[in-house]
């Protein structure tokens, strides 16, 4: 198969859209199949020329719905030439202009809605909700209801989206991320992260790595870790991601009032060696979030064999839970503080045996060639080539 995969940016500061996507093109391309991206990015971009899969870019995208008047014609131009198109994301030109050029067209697509239609966003954000309503009905309703199939990265994320909008018609299907497991060596790795943060060497590290963003609850990491883990003092806390709307400034103003700012570690955003050093350093990682799709750090953690403390509001959480793989709680302090203080007060074995369950629940769920063999049964069925 060719398959374009279409998104807004290929800027890894996105997170799990395109590292799925990189990822996917990466391990179907062993099995024969060539994949292409076409992005609103500008062509001189740098994370373009690093993009790991060729990038069409058709940018620049204007405002924040990233219209570009090149996206369309392009499509309309070029669909012939793949088999298939994946959209990426919804509520941005790249969707609907997906729709204007292929609806009708004779030329298959699928939509990954990636988290974008979580109930969460209407509790959170009523105003912003009530102005996607007005467009809901003639933009990405359509693009979902005329798409062959919409991609959900597991039941849960499948069963909350049917709560957002009244009306709401798709041909549904679920096919989970996957990620390849650490790939560099772990002790290069190690190294690398002690050499940056010398701090951490010798400390027993709990690790955040995601956007800073209040979806992502930052601040109960934070709060939960002086309540919990402050006392004991080999615990180190690593915060590590973008900061994308300012708010690493006030969780540090606060880190300072709660007397452990020196007990913190924010790295920005990581990446290859760095970031698996942070994973492979930690003994759990903490990830409260308030709405997570999928979460493609959780996979990288298990992985990694370490046990993952994360909310009911992860979506992958349910798997996590049944694998005995980490500890769930809800997305407040209280029970921030919960999934500390469980794994604080576990015994020695029970932590032995979280973490050899957790490489078990990657193995089973979320290896890469096994995700990447179910989306493909999906395209080769959109494509007749079943």
């Amino acid at each position: 198969m060719k398959i374009l995969h279409v998104i807004s940016s290929v800027n890894p500061t996105g997170g799990g859209p395109i590292e799925a996507t990189n990822q996917f093109s990466l391990t179907m391309k062993a099995t024969g199949h060539h994949s292409e991206i076409a992005s609103l990015d500008c062509a001189e971009a740098t994370f373009v020329r690093k993009s790991p899969v060729p990038v069409h870019t058709l940018g620049p995208g204007h405002s924040k719905y990233c219209f570009s008047p090149r996206l369309v014609p392009w499509l309309k131009a070029n669909r012939t030439k793949y088999d298939v198109v994946v959209v990426h994301g919804i509520w941005q030109f790249h969707s609907f202009g997906t729709w204007l050029a292929l609806h009708n067209s004779g030329t298959p697509y699928v939509v990954y809605t990636h988290g974008m239609l979580d109930p969460w966003f209407k509790k959170r954000y009523p105003l912003k909700h009530l102005k996607k309503w007005l467009f809901w009905p003639w933009s990405d309703y359509r693009v979902l209801r005329d798409a062959q199939g919409v991609l959900f990265t597991c039941e849960e994320e499948r069963r909350l989206a049917r709560s957002s909008f009244s009306l709401y018609r798709c041909n549904e299907r679920v096919v989970c991320y996957g990620i390849h497991g650490p790939r560099s060596n772990p002790e290069s790795n190690l190294q690398e992260l002690f050499r940056r943060y010398p701090e951490l060497n010798g400390k027993r590290v709990a690790l955040f790595i995601s956007r800073i963003h209040p979806k992502k609850a930052c601040d109960l990491v934070i709060e939960a870790f002086a309540r919990v883990l402050a006392p004991h003092s080999d615990w180190h806390l690593v915060i590590a991601g973008p900061d994308q709307v300012g708010l690493q400034k006030d969780l540090d103003q606060r880190a300072k009032q709660l007397g452990i700012a020196s007990r913190i570690t924010w790295t920005g955003m990581i990446s290859d060696a760095l970031k698996w050093g942070a994973i492979q350093a930690a003994e759990v990682l903490v990830l409260p979030s308030h709405q997570e799709n999928f979460g493609i750090v959780v996979a990288e953690s298990l992985a990694s064999r370490v046990p993952v403390l994360i909310s009911n509001k992860v979506n992958i959480w349910r798997e996590i839970e049944a694998d005995g793989a980490g500890i769930v709680s809800e997305d407040t302090l209280e029970g921030a503080c919960s999934l500390l203080r469980s794994y604080l007060e576990m015994p020695t074995e029970k932590k032995f045996a979280m973490r050899k369950a957790a490489r078990d629940c990657f193995e089973k769920r979320f290896e890469i060639t096994k995700a990447a063999a179910r989306l493909n049964d999906v395209l080769a069925g959109v494509c007749g080539m079943n």
